[in-house]
């Protein structure tokens, strides 16, 4: 299969190395010129137009800020989304949208799959990452392929949308996480606890989580750079609690983590940092919750290898 991949920005461009990095056909397309000159150095093909690549490649993904960033691309590949073609959404989007645009494919004689990945950029970048993938049985086996070369672990989650919903829920549960350990760091820093010594009693307790592994050590060496801004967050958790309300489940925390969000944007900025949330207590206490020893950014230290379809235990 030839591969065009649209969207080359913090995850995309990951998931697109790893494609081009083994050996996969790839054509790239992007809004900044700059980051498709790059990948056309390293042996990708500059696609041109989105239409253009869904004309000429067999599957065509897209990993893009927004279900309306996803739909303006859609509108300019439809006429081309026929027999044969294949449309991969990446990107973290509503379900409703993902089944709207993958219904139009469908029409068409086309396939859709949402295939949004969870993980980090980190993992994004050496193909670790976790894939979740909503599409029908036969779709999934053409394109396993191709998921196992971008991710580690696989997971088939159902039918079109049913990935979109799952990862939007695993965001909402990493927002909490990150915003609890906010508060858990700055009280223990304030009862005069040792923050390196807080990091490991966390990391080896039940308090522990993935969030902890990797955000905690980037507020407490002071980058707080995990390559994930507000504006995606509040994205992101808005789509948990959209999907909540549509269910009638009345929630409790959920509104209180976008209303802390909308605060921190409102601090530092719609495009921060999301582990800047740090900085709205270390501003209320007069603490400074760093420790030295912790790495400045994320590195995988998992070796890249081959991914596979997880099986779900019934």
């Amino acid at each position: 299969m030839n591969i065009g991949f649209i969207g080359l920005g913090n995850v995309g461009g990951k998931l697109a190395g790893s494609l081009l990095r083994n050996g996969i056909d790839l054509a790239v397309h992007d809004l900044d010129p700059d980051r498709v000159s790059g990948f056309v150095a390293q042996g990708a093909r500059a696609g041109g137009s989105p239409a253009a690549m869904m004309q000429t490649c067999d599957a065509v993904i897209t990993c893009l800020p927004s279900p309306a960033a996803s739909a303006a691309v859609m509108d300019q590949m439809l006429a081309f989304a026929g027999p044969g073609k294949i449309w991969m959404e990446m990107s973290t989007t509503d379900e409703a949208e993902v089944k709207r645009l993958g219904a139009q494919v469908i029409e068409r004689g086309g396939a859709a799959v949402d295939c949004p990945v969870s993980g980090g950029c980190h993992r994004a970048d050496t193909g670790n990452i976790s894939i979740f993938a909503g599409c029908d049985r036969e779709t999934f086996e053409r394109i396993l392929p191709l998921l196992t070369v971008m991710g580690r672990r696989v997971l088939h989650t159902g039918p079109l949308g049913s990935a979109s919903v799952l990862k939007v829920m695993t965001n909402y549960l990493a927002t909490g996480h990150l915003l609890m350990l906010c508060e858990a760091l700055t009280t223990m820093a304030a009862a005069g606890m040792d923050l390196t010594t807080t990091y490991e009693a966390i990391r080896i307790s039940s308090g522990n989580s993935f969030v902890h592994e990797t955000e905690s050590q980037l507020i407490l060496s002071g980058s707080r750079c995990v390559d994930f801004t507000m504006d995606l967050v509040l994205k992101d958790i808005g789509l948990f609690q959209e999907i909540a309300e549509r269910n009638k489940v009345p929630l409790d925390i959920s509104p209180l983590l976008i209303d802390l969000m909308r605060d921190g944007q409102a601090r530092y900025g719609t495009r921060a940092q999301s582990d800047r949330m740090i900085e709205r207590l270390e501003e209320a206490t007069g603490l400074d919750i760093t420790a030295p020893g912790f790495p400045t950014e994320l590195k995988d230290d998992e070796p890249e290898a081959p991914g596979y379809e997880v099986a779900v235990k019934r």
